[in-house]
């Protein structure tokens, strides 16, 4: 892939990485996730995340990975990024494929405490974490910052996938021109799953 039309790239595909990818292509928004396996979850075991009882985390990975991907978000396995660069639309997502070069609107970094492309994007930091409020959005307009990236200590799988979904529904109420609120009713569940659905 050349060139993209995705609304969204997402860089990391832990947690937040991938919260925020659901997020963004469930409500419509093209988006393109950079996943290199590199995720602490592998080292996990779930006892502590809310709705999930005990879980491996390379079997939650696993599963959630399933779940962005029946939602069609274009998942790069393997493929690591190398740059992103602002432009005047957006910004440019370099990757170390022959033909990676992703042109995107917005961008949500998701490298856990790797925080190398956040600044070389100039992102601010303060105590050497990236710098966002409450949308975990950066310095640097329409590009978010989450999880480990943000924190000092509190590294914590279900915090990561909150800060992925933050910055999603930002997105989102910056496109939508709204307040935009990703709230399912049982009625929402039978329309996207259809048979799926037990009743």
């Amino acid at each position: 892939m050349s060139e993209s039309d995705a609304t969204v790239a997402v860089v990391g595909g832990g947690p937040a990485g991938l919260s925020a990818a659901l997020f963004t292509q469930k409500n419509g928004l093209d988006t393109v996730l950079f996943d290199t396996d590199e995720t602490w979850m592998h080292k996990a075991h779930l006892f502590n995340y809310l709705g999930i009882g005990s879980q491996d985390g390379s079997a939650f990975m696993e599963t959630a990975r399933e779940q962005v991907d029946s939602f069609g978000v274009d998942r790069n396995q393997g493929e690591a990024v190398t740059s992103v660069t602002e432009t005047d639309d957006g910004f440019d997502i370099e990757t170390e494929a022959d033909d990676g070069t992703y042109a995107v609107e917005y961008v949500i970094l998701a490298t856990g405490a790797n925080r190398d492309l956040a600044e070389s994007l100039g992102c601010e930091f303060e105590e050497d974490v990236v710098d966002v409020g409450v949308t975990m959005e950066t310095s640097v307009e329409n590009a978010y910052a989450t999880g480990a990236m943000v924190r000092v200590d509190e590294w914590q799988a279900v915090i990561s996938a909150g800060d992925g979904a933050a910055a999603a529904l930002n997105i989102l109420s910056k496109t939508k021109g709204e307040n935009y609120h990703d709230f399912d009713v049982p009625a929402d569940a039978t329309n996207v799953f259809e048979s799926v659905v037990a009743e």
